[in-house]
């Protein structure tokens, strides 16, 4: 397991257990947990932890500095919207499977739903467009997927 999966799934974990749904991290007492600088708990924050994926990061610097995530609960239709908004003109697949893991573990999508549209927008379903155009296409697809689930 790569080290940015490692303390995500840890952050992950502490926002299950916690139970305001808010969890309070001091980025050097992870960083020493997993043996890493603390540089690395920033980019997993700023790169799986953001206001597209869910979440809500606020930060507070000095001595007793902490960093605090919550995750953005939305109505269901509410939280689509949110999505198809986000995704932009152009989706790579890294980013497509952090929406869908994001849409499952927020109960928006079922495990066999997402899975149906990550099998839609993966590279063999668009083997037969262009390479530099399956991001674009991946976009639409998805957006237009979400859209259905909206009526």
């Amino acid at each position: 397991m790569k080290l940015s999966d490692m303390i995500s799934d840890i952050i992950r974990q502490m926002l299950r257990e916690a139970d305001n749904g808010i969890a309070e991290i001091q980025r050097n007492e992870l960083a020493s947990r997993v043996g890493c600088v603390p540089s690395q708990i920033n980019y997993v924050i700023t790169s799986r932890f953001t206001p597209e994926q869910g979440y809500i990061v606020e930060s507070r610097r000095g001595g007793g500095g902490y960093i605090r995530i919550s995750r953005v609960r939305l109505e269901r239709g509410q939280t689509i919207m949110h999505v198809i908004n986000a995704v932009g003109e152009k989706l790579d697949r890294e980013t497509a499977r952090i929406f869908l893991s994001n849409l499952r573990e927020g109960g928006i999508l079922s495990a066999a739903s997402a899975g149906l549209i990550g099998a839609a927008l993966s590279d063999p379903a668009l083997r037969a467009a262009p390479q530099e155009m399956r991001d674009a296409l991946r976009a639409t697809i998805f957006k237009q997927m979400l859209a259905v689930l909206l009526k």
